[in-house]
């Protein structure tokens, strides 16, 4: 029989939720879909928080792409604090390129300027989300964050990945797991 400890579970494909006590404001109430997780470290998107300053069609006309039919109900999120300008397209499976990371049998990921031409001509995936940077771990470091109780994880599903209610995915994805998020504490060890 083969034992398994925590180091040796990795997480892509799921959903990490931050836990009431995180600090840091880039999380806090984060959902992040986990994209890569390995010995070498951990790269995910978070998926609830929108960049308001920025649409896509302002983003398609940056990169001189003609905005077509397409794209136009897409919000841009903040991915993550890691390399905020370099753009992710985190969608399903009906649209692969060589330069795309299959996540799962349900969630791609690609970050190519062709994408984002398929989008906005309308012949791109046809669930997908568009994020700005990334959240990025290095080796063991989000390990140590769950062990540390600063993360949950849950199974995604196609609603908490691509749904549009942003401000909703947090208490969703608590529920999913069976936690009334009102029920928590931001302060551990108090009664």
């Amino acid at each position: 029989m083969v034992q398994t400890s925590i180091e040796d579970i990795y997480l892509p494909g799921q959903l990490l939720i931050a836990m009431p006590s995180m600090t840091d404001p880039r999380f806090e109430k984060s959902v992040i879909y986990m994209c890569a997780h390995n010995a070498d470290g951990a790269m995910g998107l978070v998926i609830n928080r929108a960049i308001d300053s920025l649409t896509f069609p302002e983003l398609l006309e940056q990169l001189e792409i003609d905005s077509g039919s397409g794209g136009d109900q897409i919000r841009v999120l903040f991915g993550g604090p890691v390399e905020q300008a370099r753009g992710f397209v985190l969608h399903s499976p009906d649209y692969i390129q060589d330069a795309s990371l299959v996540v799962d049998d349900n969630v791609v990921l690609t970050a190519t300027i062709d994408i984002l031409r398929a989008i906005a001509d309308g012949t791109g995936p046809n669930n997908c989300l568009l994020a700005l940077g990334y959240a990025g771990w290095g080796a063991g470091q989000l390990d140590s964050e769950i062990k540390s109780n600063g993360w949950l994880s849950v199974d995604a599903d196609e609603e908490l990945v691509f749904g549009c209610n942003l401000d909703e995915k947090w208490e969703r994805a608590m529920t999913k797991i069976g936690i009334d998020p009102r029920m928590l504490s931001d302060a551990a060890g108090h009664a």
